[in-house]
């Protein structure tokens, strides 16, 4: 950072002029925000490996593999001199959360609601990259390297270094006015362009709203997140079976989780974006549940060309949507889990099994026990048969329940009369005996 800053003060005023000609060509090709930074050494790095080490990226091996790299971006482009980092704000119209209360409507997360971000944000940065090219800002284009989120860099740090703005308590970026609503994109280039300065000051104090709000305790500690609990991890990147600990807590999320920046305060003012091309996509907001796990794969590919979303594939959308349904309280979930318990995909037969176990209807046992009969693949069989188990011990604590709230009350009443009738006897008993006294 230091040395960032200290190289600002080497460049002269047409140096300055240049960058801000860079930055407002960057903005007119539909980025909201364009930042500057040098090729020194990530701070953020030994943070970084420590948090590979703890195990916190589950099952995303590829960020170990592309760990090293990381230190530097001189790692990925050897002559590299500058990044250019680039951000655009994807907060669109169609958000609302009023409407996803209802828990029998699917969520996605709101970046996956359009396009898919890497397709659109590449498009915009080769368009940057020839236009840096033609300005011969770069010495050829092997000299230049463009990247949407894929690249090993580290580009939250990027993008702080070039003054974007902090790292939230949930671990995203958040800008002072646009909110944490933002993708990250970057350039690199090996001409040298005056850095920003990193930014400094706005912190989120004493806030823990997005630490609070996380139904699966995701956020260990203040900026550290534990992948393996987080709701996005669960629906996108784990590809099994999901926790049993974590299934009840999706609440009506399908693909990917915003929570912690919904509750955050500087996201109450975010601008909406006037990009049309973050919308969502038709046939997404007014689905339920029960229609989505009708979904075949033609259908699938069709309604997802071109979609964050294809990279969960079918199998994986169809996993979380009987998961979500589990906890559903509209009666037509049942039906919902009754077909998902008989897709062609054993990981969705798995976990419908297990949604049915988790419902307390008394209806469910039969379902599971006919199908019991038919399934042949042998871990929807032991999900089956655990969930029949759950089920015999949960009627089993009822049934004791009831009959204990039967029988303290007659219990209590034959206490009653018995009391009674000898509290009687003693007072006739005792007259008797007076009166024999008496004569």
């Amino acid at each position: 950072m230091n040395k960032n800053l200290k190289e600002a003060q080497n460049f002269n005023e047409a140096d300055i002029q240049l960058r801000e000609k860079i930055r407002k060509k960057g903005l007119s090709l539909g980025f909201d925000w364009v930042g500057f930074t040098g090729t020194t050494e990530n701070l953020t790095h030994p943070h970084y490996s420590a948090w590979l080490e703890q195990g916190f990226a589950g099952e995303m091996q590829y960020l170990h593999k592309h760990a090293p790299q990381k230190i530097s971006s001189q790692k990925v482009l050897e002559n590299a001199q500058t990044v250019i980092s680039v951000a655009c704000n994807y907060l669109h119209d169609d958000t609302s959360t009023k409407k996803y209360q209802d828990s029998s409507r699917g969520r996605f997360s709101r970046y996956s609601q359009g396009n898919d971000y890497h397709l659109i944000l590449k498009d915009r940065l080769e368009e940057f990259r020839k236009w840096l090219l033609d300005e011969k800002l770069a010495s050829g284009f092997e000299q230049t390297r463009v990247y949407v989120d894929t690249g090993p860099l580290l580009e939250r740090e990027l993008a702080w270094r070039a003054g974007l703005g902090w790292f939230g308590k949930h671990s995203n970026l958040i800008h002072a006015k646009l909110g944490s609503w933002l993708l990250l994109a970057e350039v690199i280039i090996d001409s040298k362009i005056p850095p920003d300065q990193p930014f400094s000051g706005i912190d989120c104090g004493s806030c823990t709203r997005c630490i609070e709000a996380c139904p699966t305790d995701a956020i260990v500690s203040d900026r550290k997140v534990d992948a393996r609990r987080c709701i996005s991890y669960l629906t996108i990147e784990l590809k099994n079976t999901i926790p049993k600990q974590f299934r009840s807590k999706f609440q009506n999320w399908i693909f990917g989780c915003d929570i912690c920046q919904e509750v955050c305060p500087w996201n109450r003012k975010a601008p909406k974006t006037t990009d049309a091309t973050w919308k969502a996509r038709k046939g997404l907001k007014d689905r339920k549940l029960w229609d989505w796990v009708r979904l075949e794969q033609e259908e699938f590919s069709n309604q997802f060309r071109k979609s964050a979303v294809k990279r969960t594939k079918r199998r994986g959308l169809l996993r979380n949507v009987v998961t979500a349904l589990s906890a559903c309280s509209h009666p037509q979930a049942l039906s919902g889990l009754q077909i998902g318990l008989k897709d062609e995909e054993e990981l969705v037969r798995q976990h419908a099994a297990w949604g049915l176990g988790f419902r307390r209807q008394r209806i469910t046992k039969s379902i599971l026990r006919r199908h019991l009969r038919v399934e042949t693949v042998e871990k929807v069989i032991i999900e089956i048969q655990e969930a029949l188990a759950s089920k015999e011990k949960l009627f089993s604590k009822r049934e004791r329940a009831c009959l204990l709230t039967r029988q303290v009350p007659l219990a209590l009443a034959r206490k009653h009369r018995l009391g009674l009738s000898g509290s009687n006897h003693q007072r006739s008993s005792h007259n008797r005996r007076t009166k024999l006294l008496q004569g």
